[in-house]
């Protein structure tokens, strides 16, 4: 049987890394988008431990360009806010509240919180998370069917109308090896059908074991302690914004996704590792720094960046302001949203809000 090509090197992972750091801050749709179709079902779970087989390429980028990675800690140095997950929030005459950085993965590493995250977590009055549709399947699907052009092409345009034809050969090799047809997703949109494919193999066992995410855990023990659950965002809103993005960005990081092939546990695992570290702020200057720049590659950064963090940045710091004039709230977004100038944490201090990291 045909393996995937394993990335053994830095230039291969690199080539196809931004678009999986890219798909690491979408992931709260793609994987309930997974849920809703039925992609990853919830069996009870195992008791044997899932074991990832990624490496961390940072640590080959020390040994084989230090000089590159030395560039890349100098950027993130320079990212306000760039090191921390997890942000005291005050104003006076309130209590304080919390904001964390959370990762959308079941890795024991992100789901385990730290003390002082615990702590914040207990002694909250009500806790926050992106999307509370991801907790109610059935609601999420009667939602998103109501808008079926978000996920799959309506009318008589397929997959294929938007491939070359050597794309084409090269994503129905990568489905095969999956054991998807190409003929059975040719209805799907890019975005739709990363969602299958884009997680490594040990995170999608532990969704099929019945681990959740950080989100849904969180919103879990919520619940089990009496503490109210919001959201920020409807998971239609989350779904919008990632189909404003061109098509052909889309289908451009599904023929990247998919040629990284098992390179891909590699990306994941240097991403946890940092996220474990709280160097949020290490992310986009790694992808900058280390990735050769093809010439799409700053317009696509660009209207991702607005699109799917800035803008949603906007509207999480508008709607998580009377939440948190109510005090002792724990916020809990995508990591990617804290960090940067137009990051949830400067856009608080704008609205008159202090917001130290808490060490």
């Amino acid at each position: 049987m045909k393996t995937h090509a394993k990335a053994t090197t830095i230039p291969m992972a690199e080539r196809f890394a931004d678009r999986l750091f890219q798909l690491a801050a979408a992931f709260p749709f793609l994987l309930l988008l997974a849920l809703v179709v039925g992609l990853v079902t919830a069996t009870p779970a195992k008791s044997r431990e899932i074991v990832c087989a990624g490496k961390n390429l940072l640590t080959e980028l020390a040994t084989d360009d230090p000089a590159a990675l030395e560039e890349v800690r100098r950027q993130a140095a320079e990212t306000p806010n760039g090191s921390g997950l997890l942000w005291r929030v005050e104003k006076e005459g309130v209590e304080p509240s919390y904001l964390f950085g959370t990762m959308h993965m079941s890795d024991p590493r992100v789901v385990t919180l730290t003390e002082d995250a615990q702590a914040a977590f207990d002694a909250s009055e009500r806790v926050v998370i992106e999307t509370t549709d991801i907790l109610d399947q059935s609601k999420m699907a009667a939602a998103m069917f109501k808008r079926p052009e978000l996920m799959m092409f309506t009318g008589d345009e397929t997959l294929a109308d938007h491939l070359s034809e050597e794309d084409r050969e090269a994503v129905s090799e990568a489905l095969a090896e999956r054991g998807v047809p190409f003929s059975s997703v040719q209805k799907m949109k890019p975005w739709m059908l990363i969602s299958l494919v884009a997680l490594p193999g040990c995170e999608l066992e532990r969704k099929e074991a019945g681990m959740p995410i950080l989100d849904i855990k969180l919103a879990a023990d919520a619940e089990a302690s009496g503490k109210e659950v919001l959201g920020l965002e409807s998971a239609v809103e989350q779904l919008d914004a990632m189909a404003s993005l061109p098509l052909d960005l889309h289908m451009r990081g599904l023929v990247e996704t998919l040629a990284l092939g098992d390179g891909l546990d590699d990306v994941m695992e240097t991403m946890v590792a940092l996220y474990a570290q709280g160097e949020t702020g290490m992310f986009w200057p790694l992808i900058r720094v280390a990735i050769p720049q093809e010439e799409s590659a700053g317009d696509d950064y660009a209207a991702f960046d607005e699109a799917m963090i800035k803008v949603r940045n906007g509207t999480m710091a508008e709607r998580a302001a009377p939440i948190l004039d109510r005090g002792r709230a724990f916020i809990a977004v995508g990591a990617l949203h804290l960090p940067g100038e137009e990051g949830l944490i400067e856009l608080l201090r704008a609205e008159g809000y202090a917001v130290e990291p808490v060490l």
